[in-house]
């Protein structure tokens, strides 16, 4: 079964893909407008897709949440199935490379991003943004190489639903492993800095190698 989506057509030929996952609770809807913010020359072909997953207290959402940091089990390597076979399917109906397919989103979207960016034997991105988010702690679940890898994360100081430690920790472990990490911390809670979404365009772009 594939996921429900969503797509903005590129202005003309995509030079790439940006592909935004949402969090906990909310559906394909919610990131849309981002896709225009950061990709405003629409050179890349836009998708927001919807977890598969109703659980209380409604929306939709990626997996089960028992312990922040670490996703269930069954409930998450289920969606990482489905989620990659989507992806792999979305970029090959529009021709698009993955090394040319930027994957980003917020809190659990976030983890997914992660994951399907980085879970060892899953194809290479552009780049991987993640905010107020979690590099998923998963038994059988391993990262492959991150050497070179452009990674955007935005994390709150005050965030009280995964606190500020996991960006530092993904930020300190994916800098060890070789990637190319931009990290922005703001004084703020589990939102999205919309200072930080200001700076991404241009990472976006070149992480996606699109024309200047």
């Amino acid at each position: 079964m594939s996921l429900a989506e969503r797509i903005r057509p590129a202005s003309g030929d995509p030079e790439g893909a940006l592909v935004l996952f949402h969090g906990r609770g909310a559906d394909e809807n919610d990131l849309y407008p981002l896709l225009d913010l950061l990709d405003p020359d629409r050179r890349l072909l836009g998708a927001t897709a919807r977890g598969p997953l109703s659980l209380p207290p409604g929306g939709a959402h990626w997996y089960i949440v028992r312990r922040v940091g670490f996703p269930d089990r069954k409930t998450f390597e289920a969606t990482y199935a489905q989620a990659g076979v989507w992806l792999d399917d979305l970029l090959a109906r529009h021709d698009i490379p993955h090394e040319r397919a930027v994957l980003g989103g917020f809190s659990q979207g976030g983890v997914m991003s992660y994951a399907l960016g980085l879970g060892a034997g899953r194809p290479r991105p552009a780049g991987i943004m993640a905010l107020s988010s979690f590099i998923p702690t998963v038994d059988g679940f391993e990262l492959g190489d991150a050497t070179g890898l452009p990674v955007a994360i935005g994390h709150g100081t005050y965030d009280p639903v995964i606190g500020v430690e996991f960006g530092r920790e993904a930020r300190d472990r994916l800098s060890e492993a070789g990637a190319d990490v931009t990290y922005r911390e703001s004084p703020m809670p589990h939102a999205i800095d919309p200072g930080f979404l200001r700076e991404l365009p241009d990472w976006v772009s070149a992480s996606a190698g699109a024309r200047a």
